[in-house]
């Protein structure tokens, strides 16, 4: 029954969808005012049914309804229920089920707050928004349905992805739908303003919170994707310029971009073909990256889809749509509506400074697309698929990225229309002074000069937090002449009155530290794999690790076996004294396939590296293991032979199950017993603790400058107001 519901909430939305996006342009080109009611509404009742058919599926997976298919093929009893939660979305149809709720929840809620303004942009926005709807409800209902059961399930399901058993994973896939659904609303009316020609800025100041939202929420994906890499993944890193990294950072570089150059437009009413190309361009890129995670066209680790995906044409055919109209538009109106209102007066001047900054994002964003289909574009050349790797990535984005990073202190201060270099230098040389005492130190202190790139990052990065902190400093100290208040509540004060400015500044001094934590940890990490047994060390940079003991235990969840952990104990001492006491391990779990062994499908299945962290301030000591389980083999084999016969002579489930534990214990008693040697990773890597800080700051800055302040709220009731009494009036 339940599942019935859910798929008629599908066929629902479905012909809301198609009723709406008719209605909306019906009534956007007969100016039938009722009409373009009615196609909004449509979009709610999308959301809402969307919304039903969401939380009968995440029902089914926290109570293991395994007629579900869905829920037999990506869940089971054993799978705690907060991951059960988020297994949904580690499935196929259960991440287009989220996509097409999170994108009828933004886009609701942006249509419902521009009720009475962009009334000739909004209906065809909608319109836009609502083909979304249809692309997605149709390809749930026709090739991905999460409704599809079965009269009778399993009675445990295959479970959920080993490697997606991290906290990260619970919110990673929520931030990043999130980001890529909520720049479609700017997109949209990107699109609306550009068939009406309508391209002031008006539709920016109505969907930059939508922007500066599906920003933040992106780049926040994108950090706990790489902190889950850096933990689980068992290399050592963090970003390894993977496809499905690559395809969420593309959108970030573009509306990191869009978000710079609509300023100018607001002030100047210049790079308005800009604007619309960026805000174009980051909507086709964010349905690439839903694509790329759900199509398996390109190799990754991130991605849990299995070859021939059915759905991958269907992307491909959206994605030229969205580029064919996006280009038509742009072309059609690039000589009268979205002609510059004004001309660049200086090269010196802080529209000449957030061009280059555009130039830059653009370029890396062209890197990184082209680097990620190399590998189609090689085979369609010459047949061969070959793939470029992080060298490749690293020597054409690190000078842009340079370049970037001294921008990001240079155009906040730098005037608009023209300035002197005199002036400008009178604003600039307390940061530089500050940048050239912290390249000396770092110079002296660390072994920055073996990596000239990274001690530029360190530079940049100084000059540029020296630019922001010396703007945020000014801004208190003129508050504090003006209302005699202390520190703390004049630099409140002064940043709620310009979020916008001075939350920027705070963004500009995360990207800096971010950035020196990348440039530290790449260059100067230190790795060593070696195989070790009990009372064996390895020197690490200065600090040994000694293998004391081994570990082994079995893990239960919901009363029944869930995994085998076989580890170590690692002591880490430098110059003699203790620093930690890390305890690595690798997780077995069962395959649950039916002709698997008793015994040796918790062996046949996933594993996953359960890494051992000490971190700090100054460096992070890292270790991963793999044990060596082979001289366990023949035990497990011969486990499975007398499981298999008493199998064929009738156990029962009860006695299997003791029987099976008892054999589980054995097994791990022996390995702590007689352990072989393991084979370890020992990484030790500096300031990686500077990435997440950073990280956190550039989240705490964008919420700054997208949280509304009291006058904006107070003009959206006004303008809701007017637009009722209008409305009140027309009637009248």
């Amino acid at each position: 029954m339940a599942a019935t519901i859910g798929q008629a909430c599908l066929i629902l939305g479905l012909a809301c969808s198609v009723y709406g996006a008719g209605a909306s342009l019906a009534g956007a080109r007969t100016g039938n005012e009722r009409l373009v009611v009615s196609g909004r509404r449509a979009l709610y009742a999308l959301f809402g049914l969307t919304l039903v058919a969401f939380v009968i599926l995440e029902i089914a997976f926290l109570t293991s309804d395994f007629r579900f298919t869905v829920v037999a093929t990506h869940s089971s009893t054993t799978t705690p229920w907060y991951y059960r939660l988020a297994a949904m979305w580690s499935s196929q149809e259960g991440s287009l089920l989220l996509w097409l709720l999170l994108m009828s929840a933004g886009a609701s809620l942006c249509v419902a707050t521009l009720r009475g303004r962009l009334r000739d942009v909004a209906p065809y926005a909608t319109a836009v928004l609502l083909g979304f709807g249809i692309f997605f409800a149709g390809l749930m209902l026709l090739t991905a349905s999460p409704f599809k059961t079965v009269p009778v399930g399993p009675a445990d399901g295959l479970g959920l992805n080993p490697l997606l058993r991290h906290p990260s994973m619970m919110i990673h896939p929520l931030m990043l739908y999130t980001g890529y659904t909520l720049f479609l609303v700017p997109f949209a009316f990107a699109i609306g303003a550009l068939i009406v020609r309508r391209v002031d800025a008006e539709w920016i100041r109505s969907t930059r919170i939508f922007a500066l939202a599906a920003w933040l929420a992106l780049g926040t994906g994108i950090i706990l994707g790489a902190r889950w890499s850096y933990v689980e993944l068992g290399w050592g890193g963090y970003w390894a310029w993977d496809p499905v990294e690559n395809a969420s950072l593309l959108p970030w570089l573009t509306g990191t971009a869009f978000l710079h150059s609509v300023m100018i437009q607001e002030r100047r009413g210049m790079m308005k073909v800009w604007n619309a190309s960026l805000v174009l361009a980051t909507g086709t890129l964010a349905i690439l990256g839903t694509f790329l995670v759900r199509s398996g066209v390109l190799d990754s680790i991130h991605s849990f889809v299995q070859e021939g995906n059915t759905i991958a044409w269907a992307f491909v055919a959206l994605i030229a749509v969205m580029i064919a109209s996006s280009v038509y538009l742009v072309v059609t109106r690039r000589n009268n509506a979205l002609r510059s209102d004004a001309r660049l007066d200086s090269v010196f001047s802080r529209e000449a400074a957030f061009l280059l900054n555009n130039i830059l994002f653009v370029a890396v964003a062209f890197v990184v697309l082209w680097g990620t289909f190399f590998p189609l574009i090689s085979e369609a050349l010459t047949g061969n698929k070959a793939a470029v790797g992080p060298p490749w990535f690293d020597r054409y984005t690190v000078p842009l990225v340079l370049i970037l990073v001294l921008l990001s202190g240079i155009g906040p201060v730098i005037a608009w229309r023209k300035t002197t270099v005199s002036r400008l230098w009178r604003s600039l040389r307390g940061p530089v002074a500050f940048a050239a005492v912290a390249g000396v130190l770092l110079a002296f202190l660390t072994p920055a000069a073996e990596s000239p790139a990274s001690l530029i990052v360190f530079v940049f990065g100084a000059f540029a937090i020296g630019v922001s902190v010396q703007e945020l400093w000014r801004g208190m100290r003129a508050r504090q002449a003006m209302t005699s208040e202390r520190a703390l509540p004049a630099l409140t004060g002064l940043i709620s009155r310009n979020r916008r400015r001075y939350g920027g500044f705070i963004v500009h001094i995360g990207i800096s530290v971010l950035f020196i934590g990348l440039a530290a940890s790449s260059a100067f990490q230190q790795v060593r794999d070696v195989r070790m047994g009990p009372g064996q060390s390895a020197v690490v940079n200065g600090y040994r690790f000694e293998y004391v003991k081994p570990t082994a235990e079995i893990v239960r969840a919901g009363g029944k076996l869930e995994q085998i952990e076989l580890g170590s104990v690692v002591k880490v001492t430098r110059d003699g004294r203790q620093v930690a006491t890390l305890e690595p391990s690798r997780g077995y779990f069962p395959n649950m396939a039916p002709m698997s062994g008793a015994v040796g499908r918790y062996f046949d299945g996933e594993s996953t590296s359960e890494i051992a962290l000490k971190a700090g301030v100054a460096r992070d000591i890292w270790i991963a293991e793999t044990p060596d389980i082979s001289g366990l083999t023949p035990v497990i084999r011969k486990g499975d032979a007398v499981f298999a016969r008493a199998d064929r002579a009738g156990l029962s489930d009860e006695a299997r199950s003791i029987f099976l534990a008892q054999a589980l214990t054995g097994l791990t008693d022996r390995y702590r017993a007689d352990p072989p040697p393991a084979q370890f990773r020992l990484i030790v890597s500096p300031m990686v603790f500077w990435v997440w800080i950073g990280s956190l700051i550039v989240f705490f800055g964008g919420l700054v400058a997208a949280w509304p302040s009291l006058g904006a709220v107070r003009d959206l009731v006004r303008a809701r107001y007017a637009a009722r009494v209008a409305q009140d009036l027309e009637r009248a």
